[in-house]
């Protein structure tokens, strides 16, 4: 019968909430949710996860939802972020009286009182965290970034109402000790917590805290929190016996409080110090008594030397990475023992070291033979010979990234490819050694490449470009931003051969013509995002014919492009439905331009 529904009529509740759980945003629950009253009623109880920017009146728009979503178990509240407000909640028929409508009135009405602040009105207080506490009972993951109203009123709110609490993430918050011992009392399946920035925190909260939960506590993060010390680090140590990840970033915290948690957490996993004032002697006790840690992470360490990476080498058998950034005394012989002990190392970074040179790079590409992601920043002392090493050795390296390496060149790349045909992703910047004859080995012999990026390398021609369009039709990212040699035949290589591609950035190339635009829109339809500042010789004709056939672009940059006017930009916005951000200059814009689309439009900020 014409006009029957027969989806509800055959359909069962339980296969179209199944139907509803894997849907993958939220612009399509939203619209499943208005076909008709029973699935709008299905969507409000099957809905599990919300998330929350800075709005008119937060505290009014947590209520609202609290009731409109009862089964909710994850809330996420940034004050960092922008939100679009619900325009309805299920009262169609009458405008009026909508969601919407209420929380204009509402707001309005706040921010008539005597007293109040325009910016508090933006901001979650302890009332919205009461309203989240009564409405989301079952609560079990809590984030809130930036909530600067948010106090330990709140925060008690929360704790004693939501029980089953697991996650609970305070970053930039500022609760007081009180809040957190609440936390600890009731929320004893609390598993992750994240004091980032939560300068109101004092040992006292911490400690409470590992007192009452301590023993289901797996993740804690602390940053920027000037009264937590070494105290509440041995709290840790005694009573959280599951820890399985720490992050530490403090001027407060000392030897003392890190060998009590590596002697009392044996199951640690994933440790990252920013602590200026601990030293070998922290970092041996985790090499001796951390055995299960697979990650490692060390930033700015002026007191570590390679004693430390040896105790990590002998004891850290299971470490899969490693990051080290700016840690000025730690050279080739401290990564040379971290080879010989960590066989699994998978991931390795090494940012700004400068006493680690080709020798411990060498060590690893002999002995890590499971490495499959290396990043190399600011290493003036690292050669070619270190990466032919790891071409030889590493046969399952997905992604290599190089930047600011000086004596790197050629034959380091022609080794990786030849000998890492795996490879995914590739990104190099201002490496001046790199070439042509590099890069044409990765086209010839890397052909699951999707990720390529070569930013201002003078010695990388079309002919690169050409090898890549050839052999690597899987590629989705290019970057070949500031390669002054790059012209139109390398981009046109790269639209005929690789039509998956769906990031293109060609910034600041003088030679690239509107005939390599052209080709991009024909050849490349699955295009989202184009940058092309600061290339001189596009104009209007070119870009016309690229947003003629990309018709998912969502993003377009370009700024200080002479060619381009008005009409231009016109054209892309006119004719791109899907664009979100459009980068421009403010002349360029037309005041119909500005009407139709100025939410996309983004203006250069030239005016200081």
């Amino acid at each position: 019968m014409r006009g029957h529904d027969w989806i509800n009529s055959m359909l069962p509740d339980e296969l179209i909430l199944e139907i509803f759980r894997n849907l993958d945003s939220k612009s399509s629950r939203d619209a499943c949710s208005l076909v008709c009253r029973r699935w709008l009623t299905l969507e409000r109880f099957s809905r599990d996860t919300i998330r929350i920017g800075a709005s008119g009146s937060p505290d009014a728009l947590v209520d609202l939802l609290a009731r409109r979503f009862p089964n909710v178990t994850n809330v996420y509240i940034d004050e960092r972020l922008s939100v679009s407000l619900p325009v309805d909640f299920g009262r169609r028929r009458n405008p009026s009286h909508s969601a919407l409508s209420w929380l204009r009135l509402h707001f309005v009405s706040e921010r008539s009182e005597p007293g109040g602040s325009e910016s508090d009105s933006y901001c979650i207080s302890d009332a919205g965290l009461t309203a989240v506490a009564d409405g989301f009972m079952k609560l079990e993951k809590l984030s809130l970034i930036w909530c600067s109203n948010a106090t330990s009123a709140g925060l008690r709110s929360v704790a004693e109402k939501c029980r089953f609490l697991k996650s609970l993430d305070l970053q930039g918050c500022y609760v007081g000790d009180q809040g957190l011992v609440a936390i600890g009392k009731c929320c004893r399946q609390l598993e992750i917590l994240n004091l980032r920035f939560c300068e109101g925190l004092t040992d006292t909260g911490l400690v409470e805290l590992a007192l009452g939960c301590g023993n289901t506590l797996k993740w804690l993060g602390v940053a920027a929190c000037a009264k937590i010390t070494d105290i509440s680090l041995e709290a840790v140590g005694s009573h959280c016996s599951s820890l399985e990840t720490l992050s530490l970033d403090s001027e407060f915290v000392h030897n003392k409080g890190v060998l009590a948690v590596a002697k009392g957490c044996s199951l640690l996993k994933n440790l990252s110090l920013q602590c200026i004032n601990v030293t070998d002697e922290a970092l041996t006790a985790v090499g001796v008594f951390c055995l299960s840690l697979e990650s490692l992470a060390l930033y700015s360490f002026q007191r570590f030397t390679d004693k430390s990476l040896c105790a990590i080498g002998k004891g850290c058998k299971k470490l899969k990475s490693l990051m080290l950034s700016d840690c000025y005394f730690l050279s080739d012989k401290g990564l040379e023992a971290v080879a010989a002990g960590c066989l699994e190392l998978a991931h390795l970074e090494v940012n700004g070291c400068h006493n680690i040179g080709t020798y411990g790079l060498e060590s690893i590409g002999r002995s890590c033979m499971r490495l499959t992601e290396l990043a190399l920043l600011y290493c003036q002392k690292v050669g070619d010979e270190a990466l032919s090493e790891v071409g030889k050795g590493c046969k399952y390296l997905e992604a290599l990234h190089l930047v600011d390496c000086s004596i790197i060149g050629n034959e380091a790349i022609y080794s990786i490819a030849m000998g890492c045909r795996n490879l995914k992703r590739l990104h190099i910047r201002r490496c001046y050694e790199v070439g042509s004859k590099g890069i044409i080995a990765v086209g010839e012999n890397c052909k699951y490449l999707t990720d390529l990026s070569i930013r201002f390398c003078d010695r990388v021609g079309d002919e690169a470009l050409v090898a890549i369009g050839k052999g690597c039709p899987s590629l989705r990212h290019l970057n070949v931003s500031g390669c002054h040699q790059i012209g139109d035949n390398g981009i046109i290589a790269i639209a005929r051969g690789c039509p998956q591609l769906s990031y293109l950035d060609v910034s600041v190339l003088q030679n690239l013509r509107d005939m390599a635009l052209a080709e991009v829109g024909e050849g490349c339809p699955l295009l989202k995002d184009i940058v092309l500042s600061h290339c001189r010789q596009i104009t209007d004709v070119g870009l016309s014919h690229l947003v003629k056939r990309c018709k998912l672009l969502e993003s377009c940059h370009m700024v200080y492009c002479p060619g381009i006017t008005a009409a231009g930009v016109a054209t892309v916005i006119s004719t791109c439905t899907n664009m979100k951000k459009v980068l421009i200059e403010k002349a360029k814009v037309s005041d119909r331009t500005q009407r139709r689309a100025g939410s996309v439009i983004s203006y250069l900020c030239v005016d200081l």
